[in-house]
């Protein structure tokens, strides 16, 4: 009885410290990762790179993970350059022009949607693809042209460098060009100057709906989840994160932290993006969709 109750504590003993040992370990790889990184670009992928930056950081106390906006166009042009260690996009690297992709690494993060949206005053809901093409025109100036109040339509923009832009101008206004308008190169600006001013419709991803603005359906279609990953609503992108070559230290860690479940099925659905594992379609570099 006393040599069991002896071995009995041995091996608690010796599994305590074992356990002990794998924790040590994890702490020390943790403090092993050091460095800082700075991710630019995209304001539509912003919320969520910030947010999982949080939490990674929490993780790897010696690692620092910058996240700025600025638009696809920045993002894309300060990694291909080195002034950046990862270039976030709404679009592909080689939809920019001056950009050469075949230095870059294209790791695609999830995807996003992107709406038409009103001043929540605006009393429509659906929109056709030739209305909406006729607004951002500047054919139709009035919304009682589209059974909306009389009210006079202000265009809220992006700039030429925003991914969003681009992605709303190919695939919901059909490339048609844009008459001018206001100009803001951050989404949540966009949000706020369309949710003080009447009569104002934009474009914004889905990550920045927060009840402030209204999407609009588009033919009868509505920008969700269900329609996006079906293929039914089409005005959607890839988020990408490059990296100039293969990413090493912090910058792969940090993408690989990325594609975990702890993102990609808590923080990615919670902030209004979509796991590429749901998607059942699937979509090239020039536009093309297939089933998966």
């Amino acid at each position: 009885m006393v040599v069991a109750a002896l071995c009995l504590s041995t091996v608690i003993a010796l599994a305590g410290c074992g356990g002990q040992a794998a924790q040590q370990g994890t702490d020390n790889k943790a403090q092993q990762l050091s460095g800082n990184i700075t991710a630019v670009g995209s304001t539509a992928l912003q919320p969520l790179m910030e947010q999982a930056a949080t939490q990674f950081m929490a993780k790897n106390p010696n690692a620092k993970v910058v996240v700025q906006g600025g638009g696809s166009g920045t993002g894309l042009t300060q990694v291909a350059q080195g002034a950046a260690d990862i270039g976030n996009s709404d679009i592909y690297a080689e939809e920019k022009e001056g950009i050469d992709a075949s230095q870059l690494t294209d790791h695609q993060i999830c995807v996003v949607g992107m709406a038409a949206v009103v001043n929540p005053a605006i009393t429509i809901d659906n929109l056709t693809k030739q209305q909406l093409v006729d607004i951002f025109t500047g054919k139709i100036t009035n919304w009682n042209s589209v059974g909306g109040p009389d009210q006079k339509i202000v265009l809220v923009n992006r700039p030429k460098a925003s991914g969003t832009r681009a992605v709303f101008k190919k695939f919901a206004l059909g490339g048609a060009e844009e008459a001018t308008g206001i100009e803001e190169d951050s989404s949540g600006t966009v949000r706020k100057i369309i949710h003080d001013t009447p009569g104002a419709i934009g474009y914004l991803a889905l990550s920045y709906l927060d009840g402030s603005v209204k999407a609009v359906s588009l033919d009868g279609v509505a920008p969700n989840k269900e329609n996006i990953t079906t293929g039914k609503y089409l005005v959607w992108g890839y988020e990408h994160s490059y990296t100039k070559g293969k990413p090493s230290g912090v910058a792969e860690a940090f993408l690989n932290f990325m594609m975990t479940d702890e993102v990609q099925k808590n923080i990615v659905p919670q902030l209004g993006y979509i796991p590429g594992t749901e998607m059942k379609i699937v979509r090239s570099v020039d536009g093309s969709v297939k089933n998966k």
